[in-house]
């Protein structure tokens, strides 16, 4: 009995130095450790979505599936095309002409809704379909919210639809509230588009066009290296099917004429990657400008045929900004665009007070079960309490290298689990004990008690 004592306080000792030095590495790891709204308080944002932005660009589709078709069958195209109001205008040379388009559209696209005025078909969507696609607009940014700020699901950032166009977003970190507003308020719609024109002021532009652009044409400025750089513009077409829906994945790195500029390596898929090759192979000598959020960020000269892979290059400062605008187009764009609507800064709910009483509630569950395990089982008992010790040490590890949020109901959980993991600790001593009275020795009674006592603590922990 008394080789056994002194296994058992080596073994303490041992466990005991481990522990320290598991402390002392892990300790670091405080800082990374997050508080939800509860604890920390944090910061609560209301976004409109604007859902008419979304019934415009299901519209735009619809324009580029009626140019295509019309491309492909030889027929008369519009003088003019230009989408306002919730709907396609295409303006016809003839009313004979837009007749006929307007036969053709409606066996082409007959979800559609028509209307000939002369020689002006008008184009529209049924108010089921638009009350559907704004429905949809809000669902879809609501998912895109949750990739751009919570990537991992362990942040607990609250993000909810409140009415028919709004969002809230709950974030219970006030220090990033900046940071985050800066993500969420970024559209991140990527586009490629041929440039017609260039200039050093708009007004360059529209000398070339009397003063009076094509409804089909905008005029975009380009994004610029620094503050006291001049802004360019350029003449591009308002719309365009390679968007960034076609993008297979975006990577930050370093490319550019030197190989030591950040850039954002980007790949399509096989459809984007197939219409980029179309773009590219029919224009070789134009400008391809990369449109983000309606700025040219970058235009280059297209040397030769381009399929699924390319390279966006816009003056970043550094890798940083190239890996925050990769992770944007990796999360999507959104359906339509959100505004901030209101803002407000909310204190902790419970604050260091709560986390004084739970720190209080988790010690004093500690030592109660100290005391009742010493005094039940003695040494053995204090062998348990170590064990307590390290199930809470790697609760924390884990929450820290998950990055997850703990808040009142999470320190409640800490406490119910010192008072139930004691029970896998008195089902094993029990069998020890068992065992022990039938006359094994001490080692095989422990390695029976042990093995004995897993079905038994599976059983009850599932």
């Amino acid at each position: 009995m008394a080789a056994a004592r002194q296994l058992m306080a080596s073994q303490l000792v041992f466990w005991v130095v481990v522990a320290g030095i598991c402390v002392f590495l892990l300790w670091p790891l405080r800082d990374t450790l997050r508080l939800g709204m509860d604890l920390a308080g944090g910061s609560y944002l209301t976004l409109e979505v604007k859902v008419d932005k979304a019934v415009e660009a299901d519209l735009i589709d619809k324009l580029q599936t009626i140019e295509a078709k019309t491309k492909k069958e030889n027929r008369t195209v519009p003088i003019a095309k230009e989408i306002t109001n919730n709907q396609i205008v295409l303006t016809y040379d003839s009313m004979q002409a837009a007749q006929d388009a307007a036969i053709f559209i409606r066996d082409a696209l007959p979800e559609l809704e028509q209307r000939l005025d002369a020689s002006v078909v008008r184009l529209s969507l049924s108010d089921r379909r638009v009350k559907s696609i704004k429905e949809d607009a809000v669902i879809r940014n609501i998912g895109v919210l949750r990739t751009r700020l919570d990537p991992y699901g362990a942040a607990e950032i609250t993000i909810a639809q409140q009415g028919e166009r709004n969002i809230i977003v709950e974030l219970p970190d006030r220090a990033k509230t900046a940071e985050t507003k800066a993500r969420i308020g970024k559209s991140a719609q990527l586009d490629f588009r041929l440039v017609e024109r260039t200039g050093g002021s708009k007004e360059d532009i529209l000398l070339e066009y009397d003063g009076e652009l094509p409804t089909d044409k905008e005029i975009l400025v380009g994004k610029t290296r620094s503050s006291d750089q001049m802004p360019y513009y350029y003449l591009v077409s308002k719309y365009t099917d390679i968007t960034g829906k076609y993008l297979k994945d975006a990577r930050a790195g370093l490319g550019g004429d030197g190989g030591t500029e950040a850039v954002v390596n980007f790949t399509l898929n096989p459809d984007g990657a197939q219409k980029f090759y179309d773009l590219t192979s029919r224009n070789i000598g134009r400008l391809v400008a990369i449109i983000l959020d309606d700025v040219v960020i970058s235009a280059g000269q297209i040397k030769s045929a381009i399929r699924e892979s390319g390279s966006i290059s816009g003056g970043f400062r550094d890798i940083q900004e190239t890996r925050e605008l990769a992770l944007l187009l990796q999360s999507g764009s959104y359906v339509a665009p959100v505004t901030f609507e209101e803002e407000r800064q909310v204190g902790p709910s419970l604050g260091h007070e709560s986390i004084r009483k739970g720190l209080i509630s988790c010690i004093v569950g500690l030592l109660l079960v100290l005391l009742f395990s010493m005094f039940y089982y003695g040494v053995a008992g204090l062998f348990a309490f170590i064990t307590l010790l390290f199930n809470l040490l790697l609760i924390l590890v884990g929450m820290s290298w998950l990055r997850a949020t703990l808040t009142l109901p999470g320190i409640a959980g800490m406490v119910l689990t010192i008072g139930m993991a004691i029970d896998a600790s008195i089902l094993i001593y029990e069998q020890i004990k068992e065992e022990l009275k039938k006359g094994s020795p001490l080692k095989n009674a422990v390695n029976t008690g042990f093995s004995g006592a897993m079905v038994v603590i599976l059983d009850a922990d599932i």
